[in-house]
C-alpha cells in the first residue's frame, strides 16, 4: 500500500481513505474505513470518464450485476454511488496478495495448493454465473489469496449475459491477452466457458509460474490463444495437467463446467473449504498474509486537518491532474508516472502501467478494442503483427565519458525493447538514454509507451554501479499525462549476452516488469 498523495480525497461516502492500493484502467483503489470500523477497497473511477453518459449507464449497470454476485470465494460488492460527481463502488477488502505477486515473489503453488486454489475458483465462477453474469477478466492480479482461500475481484466489469449483444456493439472488448478466451478474441458471444477458458490459464500459471500461451507482443499472445496450443510445461502433471488442458479447449462447447471442474478438484461432502480447512498456502505467501494483516490491524485512520464528517470526495479530485514534482511538498517524494497500458489497443482508453512501463493492473493489458481492430493485429493478417514503437526516445545530454563517471562504459547509449509483466502479459515497449553519472546523480531517462497511444517519461538515479549492474531509483520526468501514475520503484539494468541489457523493475504493483533491450532500437 502506498500513502495518500496530495492530489487523493481523503473521504469518499461513508469512507475515510487510507492509502492507495493500486491503479487500473477504469480507476484508481484506496483501502477505505467506514465509520463503525469496517475496512473496505474504494474503487473511484477517472475523472474524465465521469464526463461520459455511456460510461456512467455502463457503471450503473455493472454494479447492479455486481451486487447480485455471492458466494464465499468472491470480494462482495457492499457500497457504490453512480450517481456521484466522481462515481466509486466499495468491496470488501481481503488482506493478501494476488497471485500473480505471491507467484513471483515464491514461486509455483505446490500441487495441493493449485487443486484448493481451482475447487474455490471454480465455486465463485458457479455462484457468478448463476446470476447470468460473466466476469470476462479472470487472470492472476485479479485472484486474490487469503488465508482462508482465494477471492475473485474486480466485477467492475462483470457483464450479464443477456446484455452480451449490446455491449459488443460499442466495439470495446474486456480482457488480458493470454487469459482471454478465443471467442472473445474474435467478438464473438461470450459465455460463462470464456471464464472456464481464463481459469485453466490461471491454474496452468498457478502451478508453473509461466502462462500457457507465452509472447512477447499483445499480438503474439493473441494469436496464440486463437491458433496454438497452450505450454503447460513439465510441473503441471497427472490429473491437474488433464483438467487444466480441458478447460483451454479452443471451442467453448467442449469445455467443462465450473460445477464439473468443482467436483473433480474437490471431495462431493466438503467442496473447496475440504482442501482449506488445514491450511493450503505455502510458507512464504502465508507470512505475506500475516504481514498484511499486522499492517491493517496497526493501521489508524487520522482525520486530515480541517476534515469534518464524512462526504462526497474532494473536488480536487475531478481535476484528475497531479502536481508537477516541484509542487509537492518535500516530505512526498515525485513518484514515477505509471502508464498503464492495460490497454488502449486502436486508440482506446488504456489500463495503467508501471513508470517502467509494466502495464500494471492492477495490472495487466485489459484490452480495449473492438475485435476486428484487434484481429488485424494478428500475424497473417493484414495488420502487421506487431507492436507499436513506444515513439520518440527520451531526449538527454549526450553521454559525460569522464574518468569520473560510476555508470560502466559498455551501458552508455539508447537501448529499447518490449515489456513483459511477470505473468507474461506484454506490456507495450519501453526507451531507456543511460548516460555517465555518479551515485545520486540522474542518469537513465526513459520512455514507456502502449502501442504509441499512451507515454509515460520517468527518470532515474544511480545507486549502485558494477562492472555488469546499475541499480536506480526511478521518478517520474515531467508532468503527469493522461494513462500515468505516480510510484517510485528500483529498478536495474544488468550486461546480457548478446550486447543486450536485461531490464527489471521490483514494483509488484507493475506486475514486477522485465524486459530485454537492444542497443540503438527504436
Amino acid at each position: 500500500m502506498q500513502p495518500l498523495l496530495p492530489e487523493d480525497p481523503q473521504v469518499v461516502g461513508a469512507y475515510r481513505l487510507l492509502g492507495r492500493l493500486g491503479a487500473g484502467g477504469m480507476g484508481r483503489v484506496y483501502l477505505g474505513r467506514s465509520a463503525g470500523g469496517r475496512t473496505v477497497a474504494v474503487k473511484i473511477v477517472h475523472p474524465h470518464f465521469a464526463a461520459d453518459d455511456q460510461f456512467r449507464e455502463r457503471f450503473r449497470r455493472e454494479v447492479r450485476a455486481a451486487r447480485s454476485v455471492g458466494g464465499a470465494w468472491t470480494a462482495p460488492v457492499l457500497d457504490a454511488d453512480p450517481e456521484a460527481a466522481v462515481p466509486w463502488v466499495a468491496t470488501g477488502y481481503v488482506a493478501g496478495p494476488s497471485l500473480s505477486e505471491a507467484v513471483a515473489t515464491a514461486g509455483p503453488l505446490p500441487a495441493a495448493a493449485v487443486r484448493a486454489l481451482g475447487a474455490g475458483l471454480a465455486e465463485a465462477l458457479t455462484a457468478v454465473h448463476g446470476q447470468g453474469l460473466v466476469h470476462r477478466d479472470v487472470k492472476p492480479s485479479n485472484v486474490l489469496l487469503a488465508l482462508d482461500g482465494p477471492r475473485i475481484v474486480d466485477f467492475g466489469i462483470a457483464r450479464a449475459t443477456e446484455a452480451t449483444a449490446s455491449l459488443t456493439s460499442t466495439g470495446v472488448s474486456v480482457g488480458s491477452p493470454g487469459y482471454m478466451a478465443p471467442e472473445q478474441i474474435l467478438g464473438r458471444d461470450v459465455t460463462g466457458a470464456a471464464d472456464v477458458f481464463s481459469l485453466g490459464a490461471v491454474l496452468a500459471y498457478a502451478a508453473t509460474g509461466a502462462p500457457p500461451f507465452p509472447g512477447d507482443s499483445s499480438a503474439a499472445l493473441l494469436y496464440k490463444v486463437v491458433h496454438e496450443p497452450p505450454v503447460l510445461g513439465p510441473a503441471l502433471t497427472g490429473e491437474l495437467r488433464s483438467l487444466v488442458a480441458d478447460c483451454l479447449a479452443k471451442e467453448a462447447a467442449a469445455r467443462p463446467s465450473p460445477q464439473d471442474l468443482a467436483r473433480r478438484l474437490a471431495p462431493a461432502d466438503g467442496g473447496a473449504r475440504a482442501l482449506l480447512r488445514s491450511g493450503w498456502l505455502p510458507g512464504p505467501v502465508v507470512e505475506e498474509v500475516s504481514r498484511r494483516a499486522v499492517e491493517l490491524l496497526d493501521l489508524e485512520a487520522e482525520p486530515a486537518a480541517g476534515a469534518g464528517a464524512f462526504g462526497p470526495p474532494d473536488p480536487s479530485y475531478g481535476a484528475g491532474v497531479a502536481p508537477a514534482p516541484e509542487a509537492v511538498p518535500a516530505p512526498r517524494p515525485a513518484r514515477p508516472r505509471r502508464v498503464a497500458l492495460s490497454a488502449v489497443l486502436g486508440g482506446r482508453r488504456s489500463r495503467r502501467a508501471s513508470c517502467t512501463l509494466v502495464l500494471s493492473v492492477a495490472g495487466v493489458l485489459a484490452a480495449a478494442t473492438t475485435a476486428a481492430f484487434v484481429f488485424d493485429l494478428l500475424p497473417g493478417k493484414g495488420g502487421g503483427g506487431g507492436t507499436t514503437s513506444a515513439g520518440r526516445p527520451a531526449t538527454s545530454a549526450p553521454p559525460d565519458r569522464s574518468p569520473a563517471s560510476s555508470v560502466p562504459e559498455a551501458f552508455l547509449g539508447t537501448w529499447s525493447g518490449d515489456v513483459v509483466q511477470s505473468d507474461g502479459t506484454a506490456n507495450g515497449t519501453m526507451t531507456s538514454t543511460i548516460t555517465a553519472g555518479g551515485t545520486g546523480a540522474y542518469v537513465v531517462r526513459t520512455r514507456y509507451g502502449a502501442l504509441g497511444v499512451v507515454e509515460c517519461d520517468s527518470k532515474a538515479k544511480l545507486l549502485s554501479a558494477s562492472a555488469s549492474k546499475i541499480t536506480l531509483e526511478e521518478v517520474t520526468d515531467g508532468e503527469l499525462r493522461f494513462g500515468c501514475t505516480g510510484v517510485t520503484a528500483t529498478v536495474t539494468y544488468t550486461l546480457a549476452p548478446g550486447g543486450r541489457l536485461a531490464f527489471a523493475s521490483g514494483d509488484p504493483t507493475g506486475g514486477r516488469p522485465t524486459a530485454t533491450l537492444s542497443r540503438g532500437r527504436g
